[in-house]
């Protein structure tokens, strides 16, 4: 295993300009022996460093069984993720991970799996789909919901539509605005649970994004009959260190960087929704 306290040398093998905004970066690391021993959970985030700029946490969206790259999508929203982007192959960063608890995926084995995710909530579960995909016998129905404010903010465009025409396979994307020719619905993505076919005593729920969103979605699957501990969050906190010390990321008693980012509904319903946590 490699050794998460320490920053380590990697390189980009290429760059995906995904929107005006948000890129891609396929990355490896320099060391061959590294890479080989380097392990992640869905779910899970690296610190990219950046040299003389700064450091930031990331999730990984690519599959855990990929062995040549490790994949990071990032939208420009500050100083250090403008540095990356402007990143090309075989520039060089530093990088320490992976860190925190990911998705309970072998427990959602046997489940009908829903993905819900507002905005670039998709990047943190889109490894939960790859992993779905890869190993479709493991599970029931997969539900995908993906709700932009504008429909030009949709990256994977082309994958959601090949998701859609997988078996047990259901696509629902939503946008505040659309343009001309925008093929799904607009309004926002909670509107389309009438939509949804699961069975809620066989759901397994993760979910990312907006926390407004996380609370209607989380009520209306309560009330549709799905338990509090088969709903899980990716809580977005400002992470600095990654390790539980600086504190910037504490959620009650807990610390979203190594208790999380994925928490059951049950684990934050003490806090969830409370304005200042």
């Amino acid at each position: 295993m490699v050794n998460a306290a320490l920053p380590h040398e990697i390189e980009v093998v290429e760059r995906i300009q995904e929107s005006p905004t948000i890129f891609t970066l396929r990355l490896r690391f320099t060391d061959p022996v590294q890479h080989a021993a380097f392990h992640f959970e869905p779910g899970q985030f690296n610190m990219l460093y950046l040299y003389g700029v700064g450091e930031v946490p990331i999730s990984i969206v690519s599959d855990p069984e990929d062995e040549n790259l490790f994949d990071h999508t990032i939208r420009v929203v500050g100083r250090v993720t403008r540095g990356l982007g402007q990143l090309q192959a075989r520039d060089r960063l530093g990088m320490r991970g992976p860190y925190g608890r990911g998705w309970p995926l072998k427990q959602a084995a046997g489940h009908d799996v829903m993905i819900i995710t507002g905005g670039l909530g998709c990047a943190p579960v889109v490894s939960v789909i790859n992993y779905v995909i890869r190993r479709r016998d493991k599970f029931r129905r997969l539900i995908i919901m993906q709700g932009v404010k504008h429909s030009d903010d949709l990256i994977w465009r082309s994958q959601y539509s090949q998701w859609s025409k997988l078996r047990d396979t259901q696509v629902l994307v939503a946008a505040d605005v659309g343009v001309a020719l925008w093929p799904w619905h607009i309004g926002r993505v909670t509107e389309l649970f009438d939509q949804v076919e699961f069975d809620p005593s066989q759901a397994m729920i993760m979910m990312c994004g907006p926390q407004g969103m996380m609370r209607v979605a989380v009520d209306h699957l309560l009330r549709r009959g799905v338990t509090e501990d088969h709903i899980h969050l990716s809580m977005e906190r400002n992470m600095h260190c990654a390790v539980g010390h600086c504190g910037h990321c504490q959620y009650g008693g807990k610390f979203v960087c190594q208790d999380g980012p994925v928490f059951s509904y049950a684990e934050a319903k003490p806090l969830f929704g409370i304005q200042g946590f």
